[in-house]
This record gives structure tokens, C-alpha cells and sequence, in this order.
């Protein structure tokens, strides 16, 4: 059993290599092609196929759910910018939307169970509609949910739109009524809105305490501060990613990751999801078949 990992960042291919010869996400193949490139006939044989790789949060995510490794499944985050604040705001006009060609690969192949994150804006600009649209006419049941970082714990809220799709018909998606999963920290904005609710600082301090509480989960004591481009210092929960210092590894043009740039660093934090806070919304999911 193998899993196919897709990204077109040579810098995330290499972490995603290197992750792999550690042994922190499942062995397999790591294709570099843009997935305009990818054919359906390309991805056959493997068991989990993880788009829009990144850092290989989703594999991450899976494991820490308790995801068998032998169950096939689909995941991925498309990217962001054509609906992200700091984008263009083109949407839909922007060549980066790839979820249509995703779906051309999923139409095709057919897989069982898939994952998606997307920014909560993108709601907005009716990107949900149109891939439950998408999805439901191919006979999926689908699921989604806004979840914050601040669910777990962390310091600030950094909401994202996680997805499901069902197409076996074991009674989890489709049961929840209006379609959302409810997983720790949901919060549900309404479909046509981009903004979901906003939390108060009471509830932040309340979630961290009941998260702490039940799983002891610390409220990122053992963290780090990053620089990022627009001025502000975020924090980064060391250890979360053990490649941004830690495993060494060569990059494409030969240097070893100690001597990449920060900007590059930082360019690897920010294509990941949260892994714990997505395997919420895996777990969510499964417990819905059970």
C-alpha cells in the first residue's frame, strides 16, 4: 500500500520527501506536475491520495484521527488566493481556482471518502455551493464545517471550511440533516455569507479550558514566532512541523533546509493546515458511520 502525494512547489515536494524517508507520513510517490498535467490513468494503484499537498498535513491529520492506513481516501486544500482577503479577489476568474480540475480527477476515479480545507471567505464567493454542486451530482453526500484554530487552543482563530464527501451511503454525511458536521469548536456561517461568526474572547478563553481539560492540551506555551511578509509575528507551535527545524533535508538547487530563507519557511507554515483541528473533523466524520 502506497499513497500519492501532489504538489508543484518544489520546496513542499522535497519536505514531502523528506517526511517520507522519516517516516512521519505513509511511504509513496511524490509527483511534482502541476495537476492540470495529472490524468486519472496517473493515479491509479495507489491507496490514499493526498492534491494540493503542502507539508503533508493531511496525512498528519489522518494518523492523529486514527485513519487506517490500508482505507482508501481522497484530500485536499485548494489553493486559497482566488478567495483569501490577501488575494486578488478574482474568485472564480482566477487560474488558480483549481477545484474544477480536481473534480475532473474525482469524477473519473471515483474515490470513496474525500477531504478538503478551504479559507472560510471562500463561502462568500459561493465556492462551497458549487463544489457540493459538483459533488452531489455525482452522488455524494457531503459535510462541512468553519473551524478555528482557537478551537484547540491556540492563540488566535485562523478559520478554515472543511469538507467531506461520502459516496459509499453508510449513513454519515447525509444524516446530519442540513449536510454540517459538528466537531469540536464548529462554528456554522450561513452558506452565502463569507464571515462566519465571530467568537467571543470569553468563549476563546472558555474553549481553551474545556480543550485542556478533557484532552490536556496545552495553550501553546511551547511555541515559536515566525516574521511573516506583511510585518506581523505569528506563532508556530514547535514541533508541530518537525522539518521547519529540525529533520535536515536537500532542497532542489542542492542546499540543505538550514540554509533556506525564512521567507521559504514561512512559505512551507503557510501552505499546511492544523493538523489536530482537522483530525477533529476526520473523527467527526467517522464516528457519524459508526
Amino acid at each position: 500500500m502506497s499513497s500519492y502525494y501532489n504538489d508543484n512547489d518544489p520546496y513542499c515536494a522535497d519536505w514531502l520527501r523528506s517526511l517520507i524517508a522519516e517516516g512521519l507520513i505513509p511511504p509513496g510517490d511524490v509527483d511534482e506536475r502541476n495537476i492540470t498535467d495529472v490524468q486519472g490513468s496517473d493515479v491509479a494503484g495507489y491507496t490514499q491520495h493526498h492534491f494540493f499537498s503542502g507539508i503533508g498535513g493531511w496525512p498528519l491529520a489522518l494518523q492523529l484521527a486514527g485513519w487506517p492506513s490500508t482505507r482508501p481516501v481522497w484530500t485536499g486544500s485548494c489553493p486559497c488566493q482566488p478567495f483569501s482577503s490577501a488575494g486578488a479577489g478574482q474568485a472564480q476568474a482566477d487560474p488558480r481556482h483549481l477545484w474544477p480540475e480536481w473534480f475532473r480527477l474525482i469524477r473519473e476515479c471515483r474515490p470513496e471518502s474525500i477531504f478538503g480545507e478551504q479559507v472560510a471567505a471562500a463561502i462568500g464567493w459561493g465556492w462551497l455551493d458549487g463544489v457540493s454542486t459538483d459533488l452531489e451530482a455525482e452522488g455524494y453526500s457531503i459535510g462541512s464545517a468553519v473551524l478555528g484554530a482557537h478551537s484547540l487552543g491556540a492563540p488566535h482563530r485562523r478559520q478554515r471550511l472543511y469538507l467531506v464527501a461520502d459516496a459509499s451511503g453508510g449513513g454519515r454525511g447525509q444524516d446530519r440533516g442540513n449536510g454540517e458536521l459538528r466537531a469540536a469548536g464548529a462554528e456554522q456561517p450561513p452558506r452565502d455569507s463569507g464571515e462566519s461568526r465571530q467568537t467571543t474572547d470569553e468563549e476563546v478563553e472558555g474553549g481553551r479550558r474545556a480543550i485542556d481539560q478533557a484532552t490536556g492540551i496545552g495553550f501553546w506555551d511551547n511555541s515559536e514566532f515566525v516574521l511573516c511578509a506583511d510585518g506581523q509575528a505569528r506563532r508556530v507551535e514547535s514541533g508541530l512541523l518537525p522539518l521547519v527545524d529540525g529533520v535536515p533535508f536537500r532542497l532542489a538547487d542542492g542546499r540543505s533546509n538550514e540554509a533556506a530563507s525564512r521567507p521559504e519557511t514561512i512559505r512551507g507554515i503557510g501552505n499546511a493546515i492544523i493538523p489536530p483541528l482537522a483530525a477533529e473533523f476526520i473523527r467527526a466524520f467517522m464516528e457519524g458511520g459508526e
